[in-house]
């Protein structure tokens, strides 16, 4: 009996759509809510560009009529008399201390947010961890004027224990050498700030943590890691891309911030050496300033200053998206 051996039968084509038929699909929507839903969608994003060009726009074009009569030079002038005929101001000052109240904010907001959100996520009871996540979401909700006046009030008078301790034994450095004044000062409102933008960042980390991999943190624990090892082989690569978008959140708001700002700091055109001698000056808290008393001139004046802080902040999220990027193999959507 002839026993005849057959070649298995060729695998049959697979039913899934290929690459290019997902691509066609998604561009030739075929299903009404489909259509409604990227036409939304595209025109969300259409309607955000538009606007973000108009706000551009409208502050070039009002900078541009006071720049060409502005006598002094506007990048390194430390004068500020827009109302003046014909105007000098300069925004040298202002810049100055955006940057550093805004680094000092973040060198002390940052790490402790992470800590706190790990601690949170990682080591806290359950119910101590609700607990006290309602209360960093209340700190969240507090107006700026609130923590502005709680600077003037509280903080200031008790920042002389702090200003004295660090002209002893960091005063030579010239930084930090204090000659006595009122603590109304840029170290002072970058303490603030950093008060202020602690909620925000704390509250996206915690998020982040929590969406960690759990199989990751088994597979580090059955392979003997301790819990801090965990937490930093899989927690934070794993949010880092998140902390980061977090901290720009934080630093946006640092930026940007007014009232505060101008409730607790002794403004005045000059650079200080030290970051205990009262004066400097903010954009937001400039404008907050002077805007009231400022004659049309004053206003296109200040309106090119909140140009400079404008083309700031999209630097800095243009880096945040550049740095998150280049992380990419750390994010939520490859874990």
């Amino acid at each position: 009996m002839d026993i005849t051996t057959q070649s298995p039968a060729p695998p049959a084509p697979s039913d899934r759509p290929t690459p290019a038929e997902q691509k066609a699909a998604a561009r030739g929507a075929t299903r009404p809510g489909d259509r409604v839903f990227l036409g939304l969608s595209r025109g969300s994003g259409i309607l955000l560009l538009v606007i973000m060009a108009a706000i551009a726009v409208f502050l070039t074009y009002r900078a541009s009529l006071v720049l060409s009569e502005n006598e002094g030079n506007f990048l390194t002038t430390f004068e500020w008399n827009a109302t003046a005929d014909p105007p000098v101001f300069g925004i040298a000052v202002l810049a100055f201390g955006t940057v550093v109240t805004s680094v000092i904010a973040m060198l002390i907001a940052v790490p402790v947010a992470v800590g706190i959100a790990l601690f949170l996520t990682h080591y806290a009871p359950k119910k101590l961890s609700g607990t006290i996540a309602y209360v960093i979401d209340l700190l969240a909700a507090v107006p700026s004027i609130v923590y502005g006046l709680w600077g003037a009030l509280f903080l200031v008078p008790h920042m002389t224990g702090v200003f004295s301790w660090l002209d002893d034994y960091f005063g030579w450095t010239g930084i930090f050498s204090w000659q006595g004044g009122a603590p109304r000062t840029l170290l002072t409102v970058g303490i603030l700030l950093a008060i202020m933008i602690l909620p925000i960042i704390t509250n996206v980390s915690r998020e982040v943590f929590r969406q960690a991999p759990l199989m990751h943190q088994e597979a580090a624990l059955a392979l003997g890691a301790t819990r801090w090892e965990v937490i930093r082989m899989s927690v934070i690569p794993f949010g880092r891309s998140g902390v980061i978008s977090a901290s720009m959140l934080g630093l946006g708001r640092a930026l940007g911030e007014t009232m505060a700002v101008a409730t607790v700091l002794s403004p005045d055109f000059l650079i200080h050496a030290s970051l205990l001698d009262p004066g400097g000056g903010t954009f937001a808290q400039n404008i907050a300033a002077k805007f009231s008393e400022a004659n049309d001139q004053g206003r296109d004046a200040l309106i090119a200053s909140g140009l400079v802080l404008f083309v700031i902040t999209l630097l800095v999220n243009g880096a945040a998206r550049f740095i998150i990027a280049r992380r990419s193999e750390y994010s939520g959507a490859n874990a």
